[in-house]
């Protein structure tokens, strides 16, 4: 399944706090219903190319629609067809690999 780190920058917004923005974004991220992990820095995001895509438009719409004069987004994309894999996988692997 693919995964993806989403990263929406909200420009030309009246005040240097992002909360507000950072809350729509993630709200519109929900009603895709697509699996996903905030993080202090972006959103991680697990399921087909057609689900994340059209999270990442609604990510981006939303910070517009918050009031932002310019956003700017950026989508990392893992796509592995070799093998199965999950951001939980991912992350209990390393997680494993530093108990050695």
């Amino acid at each position: 399944m693919p995964i993806a780190q989403l990263t929406v920058v909200p420009l030309g917004t009246a005040t240097t706090s992002l909360s507000d923005t950072v809350t729509a974004i993630q709200r519109a991220i929900v009603k895709t219903g697509i699996k996903h992990m905030l993080t202090p820095m972006s959103t991680i995001l697990e399921g087909t190319i057609g689900e994340i895509m059209a999270a990442v438009m609604a990510a981006h719409e939303a910070a517009f629609a918050a009031g932002a004069g310019r956003v700017s987004t950026s989508l990392t994309l893992d796509d592995r067809r070799d093998k199965p894999t999950t951001m939980g996988h991912k992350v209990q692997v390393v997680l494993e690999k530093m108990k050695l």
